[in-house]
């Protein structure tokens, strides 16, 4: 971590996060909190890209995302739910660094770097920490075992991390049919600057896979929720996918129902219009 409040810490009213995630008693930096705020976190926080398509901007400041996150009780995507979770863990006080992901869902096309995670020293560890990977994203932090290949089971699902040559770690995760590549990353150091450049690209250009569709999704021990554009898949680590299609006309009930998003009436009409369009 460098410097002092590097990641907006010192903006963050920690107590009232820690009640929107259900954490009460103290919290320090150490593994143990560390787990259970990751934990509280990407259960109580829904993957999220809504504020691109009712045209406002992804505001990235502490303050934003608190009241957006916090007392608004809505979600966010990558930058949003990571650089949150880096000032609650500057606040409680954790040694830790940004990560820039490139993410290959299965493909191996080249893309460029425009995931965030951390990696975050507890227990005399290292550990793989992200919130904001939505759908197939980890539960809990993922240990880095001094480059040798990592396969641990969170909530049914199984996720590894494994050094592909020198420099280049992949986190994957465990399908019927074999090993997944989620994303792959380097040992270069991020800071919030770079993700605002990131930011920038991913809410505003039109190759982006966030502007043109609805993404929300909610990972939990059992059950994977996942709306992209039309389509509602809902999987378990146990059972085959349940697809289906949702109209227009139902979806802020159902973002209400399936992933606890409450949408005002204004914005309410306006994704409506959105999803109506199919754009």
């Amino acid at each position: 971590m460098t410097g002092e409040f590097t990641w907006g810490g010192a903006d963050l009213d920690l107590g009232a996060y820690l009640a929107r995630i259900g954490m009460e008693g103290p919290v320090r930096p150490d593994v143990e909190t560390l787990r259970a705020v990751h934990r509280g976190h990407v259960a109580a926080f829904p993957f999220e890209n809504l504020e691109i398509l009712l045209g406002r901007p992804v505001l990235l400041d502490v303050k934003s995302l608190q009241d957006k996150m916090v007392a608004q009780r809505r979600g966010g995507y990558c930058y949003e739910q990571n650089l949150l979770f880096a000032a609650v863990l500057e606040r409680i006080g954790f040694s830790f660094t940004g990560i820039g992901a490139r993410i290959r869902m299965g493909s191996e096309k080249l893309r460029p770097v425009t995931h965030m995670a951390l990696k975050v020293e507890a227990g005399g560890e290292q550990w793989l920490c992200d919130v904001g990977f939505g759908g197939e994203g980890l539960l809990e932090p993922l240990p880095f075992l001094d480059g040798a290949p990592v396969k641990v089971r969170q909530g049914g699902w199984t996720f590894g991390i494994e050094r592909e040559r020198e420099g280049v770690q992949v986190l994957r995760s465990l399908h019927p049919e074999g090993w997944f590549d989620l994303y792959a990353f380097g040992p270069e150091e991020r800071v919030p600057v770079d993700y605002a450049v990131m930011n920038h690209y991913i809410s505003t250009h039109p190759h982006s896979p966030f502007v043109s569709r609805v993404v929300v999704q909610q990972t939990e021990p059992g059950v994977r929720r996942s709306l992209v554009g039309s389509l509602l898949v809902t999987a378990r680590p146990d059972g085959p996918e349940e697809q289906r299609e949702v109209r227009a006309a139902e979806l802020v009930r159902l973002l209400a129902r399936e992933f606890r998003i409450e949408l005002g009436e204004a914005d309410a009409a306006v994704l409506g219009r959105v999803q109506s369009s199919g754009t």
